[in-house]
């Protein structure tokens, strides 16, 4: 599973990516495997519910094994189905862009993290570059 000073790592990334980028400020959340946080930074001045928007895309992402955008484009396909699972996750499933799978190199799963406070793609630019700064890989 990804460690406390992988998370880290990533986290500090993702913001820095966020403060070259000039996005809002973000919350970042970093999952293991099980869906459990290992670390949180919620930047200061991003709104109150950011973490539980970065925890649902990072959770969706780990429960569905496919990244929040991919969740998404299933939401759009399949409204009634990605509503009940949002129903039985009690609201945890954020579809939308920000929430990625964390692998190391061998492809083995690790996590996830979420990141929310701009706009979903660009949250998901921040979250790949910390990803690769962390000598992680997304997916």
């Amino acid at each position: 599973m990804i460690s406390l000073d992988q998370a880290r790592t990533l986290i500090a990334a993702t913001r820095a990516k966020g403060r070259e980028m000039g996005l809002n400020p973000l919350t970042v959340v970093v999952l293991d495997p099980g869906g459990h946080f290992v670390a949180m930074e919620r930047e200061d001045g991003s709104g109150y519910g950011r973490p539980d928007v970065a925890g649902g895309k990072a959770a969706g992402a780990l429960a569905m094994g496919v990244s929040s955008r991919k969740l998404g484009d299933m939401a759009a396909e399949r409204p009634q189905f990605m509503a009940a699972l949002s129903a039985a996750w009690n609201g945890k499933l954020i579809p939308a862009a920000g929430g990625v799978l964390v692998r190391d190199a061998a492809g083995t799963l690790l996590g996830a993290v979420g990141v929310s406070g701009d706009l979903s793609d660009k949250d998901e630019e921040a979250a790949f570059a910390g990803i690769a700064a962390a000598g992680l890989v997304a997916g």
